[in-house]
């Protein structure tokens, strides 16, 4: 089996962001027109991660990654469950604040894993299609068709499960197009950026994966195939 000097690197920075960003969600912000959970800073690059993922090592081994996103974040949330329902320490006086950032409710951690593996693959999926089609021509419309679909499924399944039924549909629907526009904005604007990483993770992979003959079932888990 082959092996690469730098797709664990790729794969811890995947996963580090997709950690950081669930617990930075437990804000929400204003930043000019936009309103939106701290996690969208940073969660965009997760899709810039997957795109790079595909784009170079191909779908089976992204289809490996994002199974080890998802089941990180699923021990993450059940870490931080347990320890919010244990009993503090007498002198520990920080429970509610404990539980006010990192005790997300179930419904929340429902919404964030279903729409973190509807997006993901829906973004790899496209992305790896697309490079067939197009013969690995035009990365720039490859990754950015594919995060439009990705993030769509991502954004709309996330406020839907979370929020449906809690919030008035006309803040949903704010929600859902702020969140949209700007993580889509910023996968626009760091095109350069990602070509820049997958002509030179090429070079040093020695690596251009097209995926012509694979099983794009993603349930899968860990086959590369």
């Amino acid at each position: 089996m082959k092996t690469y000097r730098h797709l664990d690197t790729i794969t811890g920075l995947f996963v580090a962001v997709l950690l950081i960003s669930n617990i930075a969600s437990t804000k929400i912000l204003a930043l000019g027109p936009f309103t939106f959970d701290g996690g969208t800073i940073l969660f965009p690059l997760s899709y810039i991660f997957g795109d790079i993922l595909t784009e170079v090592y191909g779908y089976g081994r992204s289809r490996k990654v994002i199974w080890i996103g998802f089941l990180t974040a699923i021990l993450m949330s059940v870490t931080f469950a347990l320890v919010g329902a244990l009993p503090p320490a007498a002198d520990w006086e920080l429970q509610d604040a404990y539980m006010s950032i990192l005790g997300q409710t179930p419904r929340i951690v429902l919404a964030s894993l279903i729409a973190y593996f509807a997006g993901n693959f829906s973004n790899a999926y496209t992305l790896s299609k697309l490079k067939l089609k197009t013969r690995g021509r035009w990365l720039w419309l490859r990754t950015i068709s594919s995060t439009l679909i990705g993030q769509l499924i991502d954004t709309g399944l996330f406020v839907a499960i979370a929020f449906a039924g809690l919030l008035p549909n006309s803040l949903l629907w704010t929600i859902v197009l702020s969140n949209y526009i700007f993580k889509c904005g910023v996968e626009v604007l760091c095109t350069p950026l990602t070509y820049a990483i997958v002509n030179w993770l090429k070079r040093q992979e020695h690596e251009d994966a097209y995926d012509t003959d694979i099983n794009f079932n993603p349930f899968r888990l860990f086959r590369t195939n």
